[in-house]
């Protein structure tokens, strides 16, 4: 842990030496309520059961098939090999259910380095989102050295803005994602290092 400004998020696994060094089998960030680790095999059944859901896929580029859903689930644990870091599955400690998909991301075209976040709608209401996405935050700010964290919303998706509100970020900016989600703009929110660090001493 990084101090008392990290006192609610235990990290396991990890080292820093001045670049990232991972025990990936390991790896995982706790929260009060939650465990973030990375995606595994054993995921694919609730991966692609959100994906078919859609209610909770309506601003994330929409419904996916079983196929779409297996690439998804092996691109987001190979962007972990290939850089280090990538999205979380987020699971709920009092039941051990897979619960949703948080965490740092930045494909190739990315308009930044974003934190993102989506719950499956069974744990909706329960402020997962905040808590995971908080944690997440704070791993890439200390320890992949991120100056800042964006976050790409849809302009009708009230409840995400919310989340990043939340989280301390604010509307920056229009822009697109890359291909092939670049015929809607998004609203790009976030925040610095500084600006997260300062809150978090704030209400330390």
């Amino acid at each position: 842990m990084q101090g008392s400004r990290a006192s609610w998020l235990v990290v396991s696994g990890f080292w820093w030496d001045g670049v990232a060094s991972m025990d990936l089998s390991n790896f995982q960030l706790e929260t009060p309520r939650l465990l973030l680790r990375l995606p595994r095999r054993d995921d694919y059944e609730s991966w692609a059961t959100f994906g078919a859901d859609e209610e909770a896929t309506r601003y994330i580029g929409g419904m996916q098939a079983r196929s779409p859903a297996w690439r998804s689930l092996a691109a987001t644990l190979g962007s972990w090999h290939l850089q280090g870091f990538g999205m979380f599955s987020v699971i709920e400690k009092a039941s051990g259910r897979w619960v949703g998909r948080v965490g740092p991301w930045q494909p190739e075209g990315w308009p930044g380095t974003e934190v993102g976040w989506s719950i499956a709608r069974e744990a909706w209401g329960r402020g997962y989102a905040p808590e995971a996405a908080a944690a997440s935050v704070e791993w890439a700010f200390d320890h992949l050295g991120w100056s800042e964290v964006i976050h790409t919303i849809d302009p009708q998706n009230a409840n995400s803005k919310s989340v990043a509100a939340k989280l301390g970020s604010t509307y920056l900016r229009m822009d697109r994602l890359p291909e092939p989600h670049h015929e809607k703009p998004v609203e790009v929110w976030g925040q610095t290092r500084a600006q997260w660090h300062t809150r978090r001493a704030a209400h330390a």
